[in-house]
């Protein structure tokens, strides 16, 4: 039976892929944002939300023990140490308010080599709430309802630093 077997195999061997895998995590860790292949990106999603998850459980353990074990199952997964230090040490933090959700997928386009769908996978902002959904459209009467009852013009408000879109890097 194939209970329990669903993930992206990547087109590699179980070795290959847990090293791909912890590469990938250790690269995302220390820089915060790497550019891949889609697919390499939604296999690494599960992964490394699964490791920021531990230090998150790990920060909230007052028992040492159950902290340091934690800690050596990230490593193991992850197998940099310094990357697991920097991510149980003060990168945990900024998912402290999140259950969930550490990371986001931008899609970029096909590379001109093999025309291989690239992505873009970064840590979402602590103070990151998400997109603005979108309210509808609003009806006829909640339109007459908003507008002005008075026949002199509105004025002119000018628009504040806040509202304006911010530019991608």
């Amino acid at each position: 039976m194939r209970h329990n077997k669903h993930h992206a195999s990547l087109g590699v061997t179980v070795e290959h892929r847990r090293a791909m895998m912890s590469n990938l995590a250790v690269a995302l860790i220390t820089h915060g944002r790497i550019q891949t292949t889609l697919t390499k990106a939604k296999a690494l999603r599960p992964f490394i939300e699964k490791v920021i998850t531990k230090a998150k459980h790990a920060a909230a353990k007052t028992d040492k023990k159950d902290a340091l074990h934690l800690r050596r199952l990230a490593l193991s997964d992850v197998r940099d140490e310094n990357a697991v230090t920097l991510l149980f040490n003060e990168k945990y933090k900024e998912f402290a308010n999140r259950n969930g959700g550490y990371t986001r997928i931008y899609k970029l386009g096909a590379r001109i080599s093999d025309a291989a769908e690239m992505a873009l996978i970064e840590f979402v902002k602590a103070d990151d709430t998400g997109y603005k959904k979108s309210k509808g459209k609003k009806s006829a009467k909640a339109k007459k309802a908003k507008a002005p009852k008075s026949d002199a013009a509105p004025a002119e408000v000018a628009p504040t630093p806040e509202a304006a879109p911010e530019a991608k890097s």
